[in-house]
């Protein structure tokens, strides 16, 4: 057993050294945060990373070691794989430790039952380049380095049994890849390089991180299939997600898209352009907000109606509350009734703005509403009702949606449509009618989500008023 080896990729994908590399890891990570926002959802079980030289892929990978920092694991289960090649079944490194320019790395592969290669045949760049990452954010935590040489289904079941087992409390998950390579150099030019490249490879990569949002890896990987991405860690990242079927129970697992970018969005040239993103999977709750920031978000939209009432002005009034919860991104819904009537609903699925401030923002919105009559002014008896939404998962058939649980959002030959979960709730509605009546909020003919062109997605929301708190 090798007591340390010594990563060869200092120097050459990152500075040779310490204080240039911690130099950079901390501008990459302040990027992160100014990208993204420095607020980190807790729990995070899963992620997964980019692995291109830091310079390059660096401030996408920051959003993914944010996250599982966040959760204070107490090991890091990392799988890549050979890009030279190697077994088509699972490997590790035979090694207690990595030497890097920022000390030694421990290594700890208790519980994985998987062949020991030597480090040089056991080593890549795909998992040694986030080595800084776990070092910078989680010094002292070991890392257990795992080699995915095949995606075949029986490998890929065989091998996550085997990882499900030798998990253990504190353990997190990381899977290493790289999306779309486009380019002559990489044989990859399926649309010519002009003013539409970014967008076609904004577009392909979607489809993508799209396609693993389902945590199915085998329609992740026909997904692959079909549009013919280069992505290139599709190994690990399908055993991640074979592993978290494995995991999921009561509460429901979602991916949520941390961060993406191409290196020509970096550097502006496209005829060479790789895709990178941060994926996190976390369980349900994680999206959720605790009671104080709930409260605050209410107060918000009261405030801001009032002075509509009262002044006539409309502009959002944001807490000022010191609770980072309330600077988290995602999907949002304000609803508004008046005795037991809908007055207004308006929300957002993007997450480019902190629950601060997009909440009272869509109060606003809410009070216009265009399915109804043009309002003047906020009444004093309405009802507020906030949702807070988790990611949308992609649902690979129709029977996977859970009436009463999930909401719904389709889309159909250029259609869509969003239903939120309480109004299967408030229905008792069976699977049936909520998806006719998402498919006719989205102006689509009766029958159209069962139509193969349809897709549908699952997710669930955090509904709150000030009548629970």
């Amino acid at each position: 057993m090798t007591a340390a080896f010594a990563t060869p990729f200092a120097g050459t994908w990152y500075p040779a050294g310490a204080r240039e590399l911690e130099q950079l890891l901390e501008e990459l990570i302040e990027t992160s945060r100014e990208r993204n926002g420095a607020a980190a959802l807790p729990g995070a079980l899963a992620a997964v990373a980019p692995h291109a030289g830091l310079e390059y892929s660096g401030r996408v990978a920051a959003a993914a070691w944010r996250h599982l920092a966040a959760a204070k694991p107490q090991r890091v289960v990392m799988l890549g794989f050979l890009h030279a090649g190697g077994p088509a079944d699972v490997v590790m490194p035979r090694i207690h430790a990595y030497e890097t320019p920022l000390g030694r790395a421990a290594v700890d592969l208790s519980g994985f039952d998987f062949p020991a290669l030597p480090p040089e045949s056991a080593c890549d760049h795909s998992l040694e380049i986030q080595l800084p990452f776990a070092q910078k954010l989680l010094p002292g935590v070991p890392v257990a380095p795992l080699y995915i040489g095949s995606a075949a289904e029986r490998v890929r079941k065989e091998a996550a049994r085997r990882a499900a087992e030798g998990l253990r409390a504190g353990d997190v998950l990381l899977a290493s890849t790289d999306l779309t390579h486009y380019g002559r150099r990489f044989g990859f030019t399926p649309f010519p390089l002009d003013s539409e490249t970014a967008e076609n490879l904004h577009a392909l990569d979607r489809e993508v991180i799209d396609a693993a949002s389902s945590l199915d890896p085998a329609f992740f990987l026909a997904e692959l299939r079909r549009n013919g991405s280069t992505t290139c860690g599709v190994a690990p990242v399908s055993l991640l997600l074979e592993i978290l079927e494995l995991l999921n129970g009561e509460e429901e697992i979602f991916q949520a898209a941390l961060d993406y970018m191409t290196t020509g969005d970096l550097n502006g040239d496209y005829s060479l352009s790789v895709g990178y993103a941060a994926l996190g999977y976390f369980r349900e709750s994680a999206f959720y907000l605790g009671k104080a920031a709930q409260r605050e978000l209410l107060k918000s939209v009261e405030a801001t109606l009032k002075q509509v009432r009262e002044r006539g002005v409309e502009r959002p009034v944001e807490s000022g509350a010191e609770l980072e919860e309330l600077d988290r991104r995602g999907g949002v819904f304000v609803s508004l009734h008046q005795k037991g009537e809908l007055f207004g609903c308006i929300g957002r699925i993007s997450d480019e703005d902190s629950y601060r401030a997009a909440v009272p923002e869509l109060a606003l919105s809410a009070l216009h509403d265009p399915r109804f009559p043009t309002r003047v002014t906020a009444p004093e008896d309405l009802e507020i009702e906030i949702s807070i939404l988790t990611p949308f998962k992609r649902l690979v058939k129709p029977e996977q949606f859970r009436a009463g649980e999930h909401g719904g959002y389709v889309e159909c030959w250029g259609r869509r449509g969003l239903l939120l979960p309480q109004v299967g709730r408030e229905r008792k509605a069976t699977r049936e009618w909520f998806l006719e009546a998402l498919a006719h909020k989205a102006g689509l003919p009766a029958g159209a989500w069962k139509n193969p062109e349809a897709k549908l997605w699952a997710f669930r929301a955090q509904v709150f008023s000030a009548a629970g708190q």
